[in-house]
C-alpha cells in the first residue's frame, strides 16, 4: 500500500548504502560470489564496516553487520576447525567473508566453501590483484558520501520547514513541507483526539485511518510520548505535541517504509514548530472569531459597506445580493464546523461569510450557494434554518426568517428553509415562533384535569370546532345530546376564561389546539 496519492515525491536521502551486492557489481574490484545465502536479501543489507584479519578467532574485535576479509593463513594448518570458525562469524553477526585467492591459497579451500554454503554465510572470492584496502576504501567512501548527502538533505529540509513556518498559514504550511520532504502523508489530531481540519497535500489512506484514530486515543489516554503502526507497505509514526506543558495534540506521519534517523530528526523539528504554531493558530482563530462577530454586529446596524471593506482584506468580499441567511443551532462546540467553513471561505472567496451571534452560528451566502452549504451542515449533523433570498438592506428580516426556520428543525429534518415554514400557513409561522408554549399555557386549565375528563373535554372541543361550532352536527358526531354538548362547551369556556360565543376567542382556542397537536405527534 502506498503512503498516499498525489504529486508528492520523496525528498529524503536516496544514495544507496554499500552492500555485498554493491561490491560484487564493481568490475574493478574483481570479486566473485562463491556461496549464495538462503535469503538473498542478506546480499542487499547495508554493510556497517569492512575489515581484514587472519586471526583464528577475530570475533572479540568485530561488530555485527560487516564484511571480514582474510588471506586464509589461519587455514594453513590441518587441524583448523573450519566449521567452528564459520559458526563464530555467524554468531557475531558478520554479513560475509571475503577470501583472497592467490596469496596464501591458490584457490579458496573447498572445506571453507562447503562450510559457508552449509551454514548460509556469503563467501566472496577476492582476486590477488585486488588489495583489501581497495575494498575497505570503496565502502568507506560510499558511507562518507551517504553521510554527507544525509547532512545536506537534513539542513535543506530544516531550512524549508523553517521558511514554511513563517507563512500566514504556518501550521498547515509546515505540515505540507514535511509531506513534500519525506514523501509522506500527515494527520493532526487535537488534545481530544479529533482530527484537525487542515489543507495538506495528501490524505491518509482510508484503510489505515481507523487504526490511526484508535492509536491516537491510546497515546492520549496512556500518557506516552508516541507510538508506531507498522504493516505491509505502511509505517505510521505518532508523536504528541506540547507534552511538557500538557498534550495539545498528536501528529501522525505515514510513510511507505520506516523513517531513517534524518527523517526522525525532521519530524522532531516539525513537532516543536507545530506545537508553537498550534498555540498561535488558536489565539489567532479566537481573534478572528471575535472580529467576525463584530462585523456581523456592523451588518445588523446597517453598516454593510464598512463591514464589507474590513472582511475583504481578510476573507474576500461579502457575498453579492440577494443573500440567504442561515442560523445554525449549536451541537457541542462550533470549532470543527468553523474549521470546515473556514476552508470553504478560503477556497471560494466572496461566496460565504459566517460569525457567531447569540450562541448560534450565522452564515450569509449568495442564494445560489445554499445547496452546497446545506450539504456541509447536514454532514456535520447540526440543525439549521435558512431565510428566503434578501437584499443586504433586509438583512434583519432574513435573520428573523432564519430564526423561525431553525425553530422548526429537528432530528427528522435538520435543514429547514423559511419557504417551508411559510408553506405551512400562519400556523406554521406561529409554531416557528414558539406558539406551542403559549398554547400549553392557554389550555393548561383543561390539560391539568384528570386524564379521562381531559380527553373528553378536548375531543368535545375539537369536534365542535371542526363542525364550525354547529351544535346538532357536532352532537351527532360525538353521539351525545346537544344539551350535553352545550354543557361541556360551557364548562370548557369557564375553565379557559374565554367567551366561546365570540369568533376571536374561538379562533384563539382552535389555533392553540392545532399548535399543541403539531408539537405533540401522539395527539390527534
Amino acid at each position: 500500500m502506498a503512503p498516499g496519492s498525489g504529486d508528492a515525491v520523496p525528498r529524503s536521502p536516496t544514495l544507496t548504502s554499500p552492500t555485498l551486492q554493491t561490491l560484487l557489481a564493481q568490475p574493478d574490484l574483481h570479486l566473485r560470489l562463491l556461496t549464495v545465502p538462503e535469503d538473498e536479501a542478506a546480499l542487499r543489507t547495508p554493510l556497517a564496516w569492512v575489515h581484514n584479519s587472519d586471526l583464528l578467532d577475530p570475533t572479540p574485535w568485530l561488530a555485527p553487520g560487516g564484511l571480514l576479509l582474510t588471506d586464509g593463513i589461519q587455514f594453513a594448518r590441518d587441524d583448523t576447525d573450519v566449521g567452528a570458525y564459520v559458526a563464530r562469524l555467524l554468531d557475531r553477526g558478520v554479513a560475509g567473508l571475503g577470501f583472497s585467492r592467490g596469496v596464501v591459497h591458490d584457490e579458496v579451500p573447498p572445506d571453507v566453501v562447503a562450510e559457508c554454503a552449509t551454514r548460509g554465510l556469503p563467501l566472496i572470492e577476492v582476486d590477488r590483484k585486488t588489495p583489501f584496502m581497495a575494498v575497505i576504501a570503496f565502502v568507506g567512501d560510499a558511507q562518507a558520501r551517504q553521510q554527507r548527502e544525509r547532512l545536506e538533505w537534513s539542513l535543506n529540509a530544516h531550512r524549508a520547514v523553517a521558511r514554511a513556518a513563517l507563512r500566514p498559514d504556518g501550521l498547515a504550511a509546515v505540515l505540507r513541507e514535511l509531506e513534500r520532504q519525506l514523501g509522506c502523508w500527515v494527520a493532526l489530531f487535537d488534545g481530544a483526539g479529533r482530527r484537525v481540519s487542515l489543507i495538506t497535500r495528501l490524505q491518509p489512506p482510508a484503510e489505515v485511518i481507523a487504526d490511526v484514530e484508535q492509536a491516537v486515543q491510546r497515546v492520549l489516554g496512556g500518557g506516552s510520548g508516541g507510538a508506531r503502526i507498522a504493516g505491509t507497505g505502511v509505517d505510521v509514526t505518532l508523536q504528541t505535541l506540547g507534552r511538557s506543558r500538557g498534550t495539545r495534540g498528536v501528529l501522525a506521519v505515514g510513510t511507505a517504509a520506516p523513517l531513517e534517523p534524518a527523517g526522525h530528526d525532521l519530524v522532531t523539528s516539525v513537532i516543536a514548530l507545530a506545537s508553537i504554531a498550534l498555540d498561535q493558530s488558536r489565539a489567532i482563530e479566537a481573534a478572528r472569531r471575535h472580529l467576525r462577530s463584530g462585523l456581523l454586529e456592523l451588518i445588523l446596524a446597517g453598516s454593510v459597506s464598512v463591514a464589507g471593506r474590513t472582511a475583504g482584506r481578510l476573507w474576500g468580499p461579502l457575498p453579492a445580493a440577494p443573500v440567504c441567511v442561515c442560523v445554525v443551532e449549536p451541537a457541542g462546540s462550533f470549532e470543527e464546523l468553523s474549521n470546515e467553513l473556514e476552508q470553504l471561505v478560503q477556497h471560494r472567496r466572496g461566496e460565504l461569510f459566517f460569525a457567531e451571534h447569540d450562541d448560534r452560528l450565522v452564515t450569509i451566502s449568495h442564494h445560489s450557494n445554499v445547496d452546497r452549504l446545506r450539504a456541509l451542515l447536514e454532514r456535520a449533523g447540526v440543525s439549521a434554518g435558512c431565510s428566503t433570498p434578501v437584499a443586504w438592506s433586509e438583512f434583519r428580516v432574513g435573520l428573523e426568517e432564519a430564526r423561525r426556520a431553525v425553530a422548526r428543525s429537528g432530528a427528522d429534518r435538520l435543514f429547514v428553509r423559511f419557504e417551508d415554514v411559510a408553506a405551512d400557513g400562519m400556523l406554521g409561522v406561529l409554531h416557528a415562533g414558539g406558539a406551542a408554549v403559549v398554547a400549553s399555557r392557554m389550555l393548561a386549565p383543561v390539560l391539568s384535569r384528570p386524564e379521562a375528563e381531559r380527553e373528553q373535554l378536548l375531543e368535545t372541543l375539537r369536534t365542535w370546532l371542526a363542525h364550525n361550532c354547529a351544535w346538532d352536527p357536532a352532537a351527532r358526531a360525538l353521539g351525545i345530546h346537544r344539551h350535553t354538548l352545550r354543557s361541556r362547551i360551557a364548562g370548557v369556556a369557564k375553565l379557559l376564561g374565554r367567551d366561546l360565543e365570540r369568533f376571536a376567542d374561538r379562533a384563539e382556542v382552535w389555533a392553540a389546539l392545532e399548535c399543541l397537536r403539531d408539537s405533540r405527534p401522539g395527539w390527534r
